[in-house]
């Protein structure tokens, strides 16, 4: 198991193969990653070799046992030891949200899973749907029926809701992140004999820069990782003995359960090989049937309150949010989803091999393929032990769970690979432990550790610097604090309609025309951007359903195998017809995108007394106050970025709304 684990990592962790697969997903990064990682290694290298020479003339400069007598001061210190780096943890992962991110959430997902949250804090599960829901609606806010409410698995917002309740939501990120670096120490304690390889491995994954940076933001992976490395705990404390235990496995369930709550498929993946574990024990005596029920009452308990929430959001307590948004479709499987986007087998390979490579440099930001030490240590392992078999499995099935889903998720990294962070910052602290089990003793290991320090300090001096302005000019580059933005101005008590792209402004016109989510999707990517805005503004001004659209696009539809990106536009989503004639309104549409455009979601996380819309033109005018001043919201032209306000002419807006 840990030799094919090591060929996993190695072919799809270092081999395009998405590249050489024509149509589908592509790393058109990789040439680039590889030329770093070819210099790198020759630097890495050389300098080991180097250091080699010093340390034959000079042996006093290493000094054998130095790390093994510092990490045996740490396995004596026990609970304080662990919990020092916790806290040196929380340290961190607190300056990355403040600094880094300014303490606001920066893409969709946190935007929509704090929202829900405030729901939560607010003692309710949903908000009634406002009237013209459009003009406040978002991509990832369920609105059918009476109920608005998030997507997202309800057990992720109930954790923001914890930092909602004491006024610090930004601090839920840091605070489950510390407690993720201290599970693992009391883990790795159990496992490793060997306090060197334990305290390294802490060390490893705690200030791991993909670790450090997911643990600053608003993204559930966090608090689903430190769900999993609880139950990772509770296994390993219940393979100690052959005794039955049934309170830890109670523990267990109790974890792996909320893990499902918060991402199912990451505590499916993990629970399954669980379930097996514990029938397994069965051989062992009959007393062992009870913890296996405990953990079965464990993992019920926040499942029985996950369907609890998704009965009373979707009316059923198996279908989840985002299914009654998208449809079915949007689930794991092959085939096509509800809007018409295929997702194959071969597209699952290239997802995996793109989230390796992507794992490859992101996980530790060095010059040299940062999982090397890792699939070398599993190459060199004679014996997997029980725990080590169980978190194999556990890390199989998430790859072959994340190989059945359609979606590349990327932010600061392959997210969806977040949960092998912790097991893979183990193998590679184990390496000089295999090392020594091969007879590669004294010049080789130290080789081995030696060019280690020097890929990781060569990272952190040359580039996590550039990682860390890369993330600052992409908080720079988004939205900022609306709320407080407006109350600088000095605005208040007015109607403020924000100004998003025409992509975005003919998204949300679809959905008030009552257009399902994944028709929406599908129109928007297979039709001309001005036969969509002229085919919108017919059905507007005509009386009818959704059906309505379809008519009117069925004809332009013929041509979307022609379609290309609108050249000249910032909106790389909209498509065009090379050869179509645009009309003067959906010109005036484009200089407007171009008008320092902003989003419309950070809006919803505002509470003032001002009444906050998306601008979507004439459809505004059943909605704007005439008795309240209005203002429209862009942005600063780049890199500024900053929210901007300009006061609207309401006799101007009429006008403008009247124009054909």
């Amino acid at each position: 198991m840990a030799r094919l684990a090591a060929v996993i990592l190695a072919v799809f962790g270092l081999l395009p193969i998405a590249n050489w697969i024509a149509g589908g997903h592509e790393a058109p990064w990789y040439g680039e990653r590889l030329a770093l990682w070819g210099s790198g290694l020759v630097i890495v290298l050389g300098l080991g070799v180097l250091l080699q020479i010093v340390l034959r003339r000079w042996p006093h400069l290493w000094r054998e046992g130095q790390w093994h007598r510092l990490a045996a001061r740490w396995h004596r210190a026990g609970w304080k030891g662990d919990l020092l780096c916790a806290i040196a943890a929380l340290v961190t992962y607190a300056l990355v949200a403040t600094i880094v991110f300014e303490s606001r959430p920066i893409v969709i997902d946190e935007i929509i899973q704090l929202f829900q949250a405030r729901i939560f804090a607010s003692g309710r599960l949903w908000l009634p749907v406002p009237d013209l829901s459009s003009l406040r609606s978002s991509l990832f806010l369920v609105d059918s029926g009476a109920r608005l409410y998030g997507q997202f698995p309800a057990g992720g917002p109930a954790m923001l809701a914890l930092g909602t309740l004491v006024g610090m939501e930004w601090l839920v990120g840091p605070a489950f992140g510390a407690v993720s670096v201290l599970l693992l120490a009391r883990l790795v304690r159990r496992l490793e004999t060997s306090p060197g390889t334990a305290l390294a491995t802490v060390l490893l994954f705690g200030w791991a820069p993909f670790v450090v940076f997911m643990s600053g933001t608003f993204m559930n992976h966090v608090t689903s990782l430190s769900s999993l490395l609880a139950a990772g705990l509770a296994v390993a404390y219940l393979s100690e003995t052959d005794e039955p235990r049934p309170w830890g496995a109670l523990a267990c369930g109790l974890a792996l359960g909320l893990a499902i709550t918060i991402r199912p498929l990451d505590g499916i993946a993990m629970a399954l090989p669980t379930a097996g574990w514990l029938v397994l024990r069965l051989r062992r005596g009959i007393g062992h049937l009870r913890p296996l029920i405990a953990s079965g009452v464990g993992i019920a308990v926040p499942l029985g309150a996950l369907m609890l929430v998704n009965w009373r959001w979707t009316g059923s307590p198996l279908t989840f949010g985002y299914e009654a948004l998208w449809g079915s479709g949007v689930g794991l499987g092959f085939g096509h989803a509800s809007w018409g986007q295929p997702h194959t087998p071969i597209l699952g390979i290239e997802l995996i091999n793109i989230y390796l490579l992507r794992l490859q440099s992101f996980m530790f930001e060095t010059p040299v393929p940062g999982l090397l030490f890792a699939t070398a240590a599993l190459w060199l392992t004679k014996v997997v032990r029980p725990f080590d078999r169980w978190v194999l499995w556990c890390s199989g099935l998430l790859l072959l769970g994340y190989f059945a889903y359609w979606h590349d998720g990327y932010h600061l990294g392959p997210r969806f690979m977040y949960p092998l962070t912790p097991w893979l910052a183990l193998w590679t602290a184990r390496l000089p432990g295999r090392l020594r089990d091969r007879g590669m003793r004294g010049a080789i290991e130290r080789f081995a550790v030696s060019t280690g320090i020097i890929a990781l300090s060569i990272g952190a001096v040359q580039l996590l610097p550039i990682r860390l302005f890369q993330y600052h000019t992409m908080v720079h580059s988004t939205p900022g604090n609306y709320e407080s933005a407006a109350r600088e101005a000095g605005i208040h008590d007015a109607t403020i309609l924000v100004r998003e792209s025409w992509g975005a402004q003919l998204i949300a016109r679809l959905w008030a025309l009552g257009v399902s989510r994944p028709a929406t999707e599908s129109y928007y990517r297979t039709t001309d951007a001005c036969v969509l805005e002229t085919a919108i503004t017919t059905a507007e001004k005509s009386p009818g359903d959704a059906g309505i659209v379809e008519s009117l696009l069925a004809r332009s539809r013929a041509d979307t195998s022609r379609l290309v990106a609108l050249i000249g536009s910032s909106d790389s989503t909209l498509r065009a017809l090379p050869g179509s004639v645009y009309s003067a309104r959906c010109v005036r549409r484009l200089r407007e995108m171009e008008g320092s455009r902003t989003n419309w979601a950070p809006a919803l996380l505002v509470q003032d007394s001002n009444s906050w819309m998306r601008d979507l033109h004439e459809l505004n005018a059943r909605a704007v106050d005439l008795r309240r001043p209005v203002w429209l919201l862009t942005r600063q032209p780049a890199p500024d970025g900053t929210p901007r306000f300009e006061r609207v002419d309401v006799d101007s807006m009429h006008r403008e709304w009247s124009e054909p």
